[in-house]
């Protein structure tokens, strides 16, 4: 155990006292991971179980969980988004959802880019001009939408089913990768159209048949056969290993996503199917055919949990030959590819933490950066956010947002005090503190932090920087504990450029919060004080009157006309709205 009770790895075994064993009397190197792991264990723990495949899913349950440091952790964990057409519903629509849920609707993805996924539901919204609107409710008239020609308005009854149903149809056929078929139908209404000398029809047409030929420009086709496919490879380099996905849809590449693990614990068939267990999951269930460079270590208890997943069908195949294998080896190029970008990475790095190091006169090596400035209006609302970087690299998992509890004035100071505080109490704790703390401001936000750190005997442990944003021409000012004058790096300096960004996405991660708690509290309206109005009651006052100046108005008959608002209700709403006057006609 490491801090305060952190679970270093979590295992399963089929016989627990032979894997223990192996541990106990581990001879490997001294300074292997497996070695450093043991030097560290204070107990162990073990859970039974009555079946191999339940300790699978609680062994991926408990990583997903505790995230512990030895055992393999895919950095990338987020669901990416997919495009769900909703064919359930009477008049379906295209929208963009993270969750791949059993409903009958279909899903197609995911979208690794969120510039591809951009790309793609702006041509077929141009396209195909679907509704937007969630709910389909019947309207007296179109919305702006179908005035400017980006909705066929079926909730006016300006569009017949059957031909709504065709362009949906022909959506599908896009997003199965069939955009030839598309083609060929569009040419065929076309000519029909020019036949009937309908042109501006026919040029309707055209238009689409051009967008769609650009898309088709950029597909690469890689299969002849229309399944889903997800293909691994996976590559060694001394004691990391590096995986390389791509998915593969109707035939085509779709994207593709990589991860880097420096020196795991275990063989790759273990490697393997703790990347299959955590990267699968009920939100993201895997296609109907995996692509595996070798089978993963319990490969029956694998493939069982992944149709359980999929609820349906699931292949894992280990190509020798053939078109599969010519995927398979597109995939570990790309694992190999990954060590290539990661030595630059690294040098990069080096470079720029030695420059950090030279020009602000650093007592530690800055692995580990982190930066805080407070976002207020008139001191409300006001937040604290902490952004990390690590090794030149964002750490998403290490943002955090702090409610000031105790200000509710413009006082930047105070504010910072709060948070800093707060900071080193919980950094103290669990033992993450950063090597160098960035600040947004000057000298006084600066003598802020040294305050704080000589509280906690943390000076000799973190370096400390405020950045202060200038007039135009003076630039970025830096200024450092003990100094007078500000360091004045230049424009062009990649130093500064590194602490630049990093305050500015402290300021972006603050500003997106502030917003949410202030267009919260802006939002709220004198409907949501009321007494005896809850969320429903209040949605059919606005459905049935349409704005709160029209509730204004309402007379307590108009009031208790709304259906589910009764008289006593109205009288009630009336009073509290116009200080107890009568309101009836």
């Amino acid at each position: 155990m490491l801090g305060k009770r952190e679970v270093l790895y979590v295992g399963k075994a089929r016989d627990l006292r032979k894997r223990l064993s192996q541990y106990a009397h581990y001879s490997g190197s001294a300074h292997s991971k497996t070695a450093v792991m043991l030097s560290h264990v204070q107990r162990v723990e073990t859970i039974l179980t009555t079946t191999e495949k339940e300790a699978l899913i609680l062994e991926a349950s408990l990583i997903k969980k505790h995230r512990p440091r030895y055992n393999v952790i895919l950095r990338d964990d987020k669901n990416y988004p997919l495009i769900k057409v909703t064919v359930k519903d009477d008049w379906p629509r295209l929208h963009v959802t993270r969750r791949r849920l059993r409903d009958g609707n279909r899903y197609f993805g995911p979208y690794t880019s969120s510039s591809a996924l951009r790309a793609s539901l702006h041509l077929l919204f141009s396209l195909f001009p679907l509704r937007r609107c969630r709910t389909m409710t019947k309207r007296g008239r179109p919305c702006l939408n179908f005035q400017m020609k980006r909705c066929l308005a079926p909730c006016c009854d300006l569009v017949s089913r059957e031909e709504y149903q065709t362009m949906v149809d022909e959506v599908l056929l896009i997003l199965e990768g069939k955009s030839r078929q598309v083609v060929h139908r569009l040419q065929e209404k076309m000519r029909a159209a020019a036949d009937r000398l309908a042109f501006e029809e026919a040029a309707l047409y055209r238009d689409q048949i051009n967008g769609l030929g650009k898309t088709l420009e950029r597909q690469t086709v890689v299969a002849e056969h229309q399944l889903d496919q997800d293909i691994f490879g996976l590559a060694r380099k001394n004691a990391s290993v590096g995986i390389a996905l791509l998915f593969v849809r109707a035939g085509m590449v779709s994207g593709a996503q990589t991860f880097f693990i420096s020196d795991p614990l275990g063989e790759d068939d273990r490697i393997l199917r703790e990347t299959l267990f955590q990267y699968y999951s009920e939100q993201r269930q895997p296609p109907r055919e995996l692509l595996l460079p070798i089978m993963p270590e319990d490969g029956d208890l694998v493939l069982e949990r992944l149709r359980d997943l999929r609820q349906g069908a699931v292949d894992l195949h280990v190509p020798q030959r053939g078109k599969r294998m010519q995927l398979m080896q597109m995939a570990a190029d790309n694992a190999r590819q990954i060590f290539a970008e990661q030595s630059r990475k690294e040098q990069s790095w080096q470079t720029l933490a030695r420059s950090l190091e030279k020009f602000l006169k650093l007592r530690n090596r800055p692995d580990t950066i982190e930066c805080l400035d407070i976002s207020n209006l008139a001191g409300k609302q006001p937040v604290g956010s902490l952004v990390c970087f690590v090794r030149g690299e964002k750490e998403p998992s290490r943002f955090r947002h702090y409610r000031i509890r105790q200000k509710d004035e413009p006082d930047d100071y105070a504010m910072m005090h709060e948070v800093l505080e707060r900071r080193m109490e919980t950094g103290l704790a669990k033992d993450n503190l950063p090597d160098l703390l960035l600040l947004d401001g000057g000298k006084g936000q600066l003598n802020i932090a040294v305050n704080i750190l000589a509280r906690f005997d943390l000076l000799n442990r973190i370096d400390l920087v405020s950045i202060a944003k200038e007039k135009q021409e003076e630039g970025e000012k830096l200024f450092r504990p003990g100094r007078k004058n500000p360091i004045l790096l230049p424009g062009h300096s990649p130093a500064l450029l590194y602490l630049m960004r990093i305050r500015d996405e402290s300021h972006r991660f603050g500003i997106t919060f502030h917003r949410k708690l202030r267009n919260k509290a802006t939002l709220r309206s004198r409907l949501d004080a009321l007494e005896g109005i809850g969320e429903k009651r209040k949605t059919l006052l606005l459905k049935k009157l349409g704005s709160y100046k029209r509730i204004m108005e309402a007379t307590v008959d108009e009031l208790s006309a709304v259906p589910g608002i009764g008289r006593k209700t109205a009288e009630s709403v009336y009073r509290q709205l116009h200080g107890g006057q009568e309101g009836s006609q």
